[in-house]
């Protein structure tokens, strides 16, 4: 299937879902936007939880359009937090956190799912697809690199940023990912499914809740080492970590590379 059938089956999805959420009048849906060419990364930060039944159709709806636009496009992350999220009990994986639960009330949210793309506010799910294209069609300011490899319990991360026009003054975050974890999901239909596999999951700041200071000037690369140490909970084989620049404006780039 090529990328403008994928796109279509990722509207498709999106309208036939409407429902799950709000009612919307038919001249206020979903449009078929044309795929373009990406000229930077973009960041879709999905606030979601394992037990909001209506998730799951979030989650379809990002990995039909992440197959089409691929990593080097679209870095998609799930913030487990909120008040349907789940920290787990002796018997179940929970994947929340309490810096997902600092994001989320950051944002003011008030339910799930919900996204932000780039950091230009939070929107519901059935708007990210012309929001991610939209964004993709920017220019980018800043070229971002980033590698990670295990060492000895810890996470080595080097990070190289390049200011491409103008002087940046922003903020680097780092994040820890974690692929296929299967546990708790409550599904559309209201039952759960304990072999749920959750993607892209997100585990940890590596360089502190909102990141660190970063300044540019137009045409200056800056090398940044960062270390985290790893949880005994995650599966080092199953690692990523995704940088993004940002500041009040939304995110200027993103980067995502797996742990070797």
């Amino acid at each position: 299937m090529n990328k403008i059938a994928h796109l279509t089956a990722i509207i498709a999805l999106a309208t036939a879902t409407l429902a799950a959420c709000s009612h919307i009048d038919e001249d206020e849906r979903l449009i078929y936007v044309k795929m373009q060419a990406p000229k930077r990364t973009v960041l879709l930060e999905d606030f979601t939880g394992q037990r909001c039944v209506n998730c799951p159709t979030a989650t379809a709806l990002i990995s039909q359009l992440h197959l089409s636009v691929g990593d080097s496009a679209l870095i998609p992350v799930a913030i487990h937090c909120g008040p349907l999220g789940f920290a787990g009990n002796a018997k179940t994986i929970g994947l929340a956190t309490d810096t997902g639960e600092e994001y989320y009330n950051k944002w003011n949210l008030e339910f799930q799912p919900v996204g932000l793309v780039d950091r230009k506010g939070p929107m519901n799910y059935t708007d990210w697809t012309n929001e991610v294209m939209a964004e993709m069609a920017k220019e980018p300011t800043v070229a971002l690199q980033v590698e990670a490899a295990l060492n000895d319990g810890n996470i080595d991360i080097r990070t190289k940023a390049t200011a491409i026009t103008g002087n940046t003054n922003a903020k680097l975050q780092l994040w820890v990912l974690e692929d296929s974890i299967t546990t708790l999901q409550m599904m559309p239909d209201g039952q759960p499914n304990y072999t749920y596999v959750h993607n892209h999951v997100f585990r940890a700041a590596a360089n502190g809740t909102w990141g660190e200071d970063i300044s540019l000037n137009e045409g200056e690369t800056k090398t940044v080492d960062n270390a985290t140490s790893i949880d005994n909970a995650w599966n080092t084989r199953q690692l990523s970590i995704v940088a993004f620049v940002y500041d009040e404006q939304g995110v200027k780039q993103a980067a995502k590379t797996k742990v070797k």
